[in-house]
């Protein structure tokens, strides 16, 4: 756990009197936990925030570019899903060839430290 979280924090809604649901009556559906899965899950969408976070505005061929290996298709529905769960804007800009740009929300921002303490603890233990 890190320093500033309390060892007897828990995402699992508590009964009013401070107990613990016991398992048989827990949902993790209903956990903080699982909604910040829900929004991040799969195998792009933490790179896309954290690619943003880097290098914020991006282009959409910067962005393919920067992932690697990732089908235009792939890349746009992540993109659109990420902008539908309000953690990244999409700004289009009316000119020949057309310019898309995608960026943080405040909300996406918010996640940020998140996926850095990711990248930090990552660091620290990944083998040399």
């Amino acid at each position: 756990m890190t320093d500033n979280i309390p060892s007897n924090t828990t995402c699992m809604p508590t009964p009013t009197d401070g107990t613990r649901l016991p398992i048989a009556e827990a949902d993790f559906s209903k956990t903080g936990y699982s909604y910040t899965l829900s929004l991040i899950q799969g195998k792009h969408k933490m790179v896309i925030l954290y690619c943003l976070m880097e290098y914020e505005p991006v282009r959409f061929n910067e962005m393919r570019r920067y992932l690697g290996r990732i089908s235009d298709k792939t890349l746009s529905v992540n993109l659109k899903e990420l902008e539908r769960d309000g953690l990244i804007t999409r700004t289009e800009y009316p000119q020949i060839p057309p310019k898309v740009e995608y960026s943080l929300t405040e909300l996406g921002t918010s996640l940020m430290e998140v996926l850095d303490q990711m990248c930090t603890w990552g660091e620290a233990h990944r083998p040399q």
